[in-house]
């Protein structure tokens, strides 16, 4: 064997190497920091581990996993949503209103609420593409505006800032097993946002993975100019994530009221920065064309094990911010450095 045949022998070693494909894994550091604050937590905290508690830890994630799925894939793809937060609140509110003054079935309003956020989200997509503004612009001008008309259009129908109880309307109990179920194993009770926060993440990584689309997704957030070139429908692309993130508002807008039967309009300002904190410390690049739906579900969790961690321990919550702000530096210190390694070994 010559020496071209060994180094062609070599690099064939190489790409099918176990540690290189860990190394290139985008959630690595992610799984990395998640062991370390379970470890921590369960040290600390005596209930951490108890049955209950992991309930409550996953339900907690999963209202912050069902929204960082779609915003991971968009942050793939290059770009950001800051009105995803208000967009959860938006879905609450049409679902609720437009059953309450039409008298209709809840479904009937649960169904006109899902055309409204997809609809926004195509709208943010076709702005982006569009007029050429910076996704941050864009969908800045989306929150304030999604924030005016929550507050607006309640007070305007309801004549407060919060929504009529439809708790005693057709349709209430299905749409509730639905969307705010709780289902017992073993005598604990969990939550059916679990399922659908794990179905999202099942769906988001087949369609990155094993789908032209998923291709489609890493080429637009690496250099869109190029993937336009060679015939990726960059357009299409960005408008479709942007329809993600409003699936993932209104799956998230419906736990919202059928939990509580009456949504506040106000709710929702803010927690589009958890979401991205969420995929960021999954893995995902600021820059785009990197990173994983899995990495935003572990980036959910740590959020979860955190946010209840310090209660179990029985900590002041207002450090709950500073830990989550330490986490997201960490981690994306981790992420770089696993991503530089990686691109060593090849």
């Amino acid at each position: 064997m010559n020496a071209t045949q060994v180094k062609a022998a070599d690099e064939r070693i190489l790409q099918t190497s176990p540690l290189r494909k860990l190394l290139g894994r985008p959630e690595l550091g992610s799984v990395v920091g998640a062991i370390a604050v379970f470890v921590f937590f369960a040290f600390f905290a005596d209930s951490f581990l108890r049955a209950s508690s992991l309930s409550t830890v996953l339900y907690a994630a999963s209202t912050i996993g069902i929204m960082a799925v779609p915003v991971a894939l968009l942050m793939i793809g290059g770009e950001f949503d800051l009105s995803a937060g208000v967009m959860v609140t938006s879905s609450a509110l049409v679902s609720s209103m437009f059953s309450y003054q039409m008298t209709a079935n809840v479904w009937v309003g649960v169904g006109v609420s899902l055309l409204v956020t997809l609809a926004i989200g195509a709208f943010n997509g076709f702005m982006l593409t569009r007029t050429g503004l910076p996704s941050f612009i864009i969908t800045l001008g989306t929150f304030l505006m999604l924030t005016g008309l929550n507050l607006g259009f309640t007070k305007l129908i309801d004549g407060t800032v919060s929504t009529k109880s439809i708790a005693d309307m057709e349709g209430f109990p299905s749409a509730q097993d639905v969307f705010a179920a709780t289902i017992t194993i073993g005598g604990v009770g969990f939550k059916v946002t679990i399922l659908w926060w794990l179905a999202l993440v099942a769906v988001a990584s087949w369609i990155l993975l094993r789908t032209r689309a998923g291709n489609w997704i890493f080429a637009v957030g690496g250099n869109k100019d190029a993937a336009r070139a060679v015939g990726v429908p960059v357009t299409r692309t960005k408008i479709g994530l942007y329809m993600g993130v409003g699936f993932g508002a209104w799956i998230s807008g419906q736990h919202l009221l059928f939990s509580y039967d009456v949504v506040q309009s106000g709710e929702g300002v803010g927690n589009e920065l958890i979401y991205i904190i969420a995929a960021v410390i999954g893995g995902c690049l600021i820059t785009g064309g990197y990173g994983s739906a899995v990495g935003s579900a572990v980036g959910a969790f740590i959020f979860g094990m955190t946010s209840k961690g310090i209660v179990f321990a029985e900590w002041n919550p207002d450090w709950f911010k500073f830990f989550l702000g330490a986490m997201l530096l960490l981690a994306t210190l981790l992420n770089a450095w696993v991503r530089k390694r990686a691109e060593a070994t090849k």
